[in-house]
């Protein structure tokens, strides 16, 4: 059954639930402070796929752009395990894509993906994705490498 959720940018009363998805997704975490801070940094955008639940919004998921000298760099993709398979990181990850463009003009867009999540990598080779390099051992717990990936839209927001 798909989940009806809206796709918006992170808001202050998203930090708890935000902070317990990456705590949730990832063996090294960002922790609260970390997502607070992105609220007031002007370079970088927090996404969240917000259903309504009985407490108000439930995360299912999140990712985050940061503008770094006019490229994107792509961080933070998480989705809960019991919500994935739903198109939510796609949806997630093409708004974030329009949003650097249309933003901050961004036309290259980079991303790091352990090596070994196939799953992952087959999603950003979809959204038009393409390794570019390896970063050995870049991942710890456990340790993996990671696979360097670019979507270069060569023309587009300049």
């Amino acid at each position: 059954m798909p989940f009806k959720y809206d796709v918006r940018k992170m808001q202050e009363k998203d930090l708890d639930k935000v902070t317990a998805l990456e705590a949730a997704c990832f063996s090294m975490p960002w922790k609260y402070q970390d997502f607070k801070d992105i609220l007031t940094n002007p370079d970088r955008i927090y996404l969240v796929a917000a259903s309504k639940d009985a407490d108000g919004d439930e995360i299912l998921g999140g990712c985050m752009l940061t503008n770094i000298a006019g490229e994107g760099d792509i961080s933070n993709v998480a989705v809960y395990e019991k919500y994935r398979n739903n198109s939510i990181a796609t949806q997630l990850l093409t708004k974030l894509l329009e949003l650097g463009t249309e933003q901050y003009g961004i036309s290259s867009f980079t991303l790091e993906v352990r090596s070994q999540n196939a799953a992952a990598r087959r999603l950003y080779e979809k959204l038009g994705f393409l390794s570019e390099g390896i970063r050995p051992n870049f991942y710890e717990r456990p340790k993996d490498d990671a696979v360097i990936m670019w979507k270069r839209n060569e023309g587009k927001g300049d």
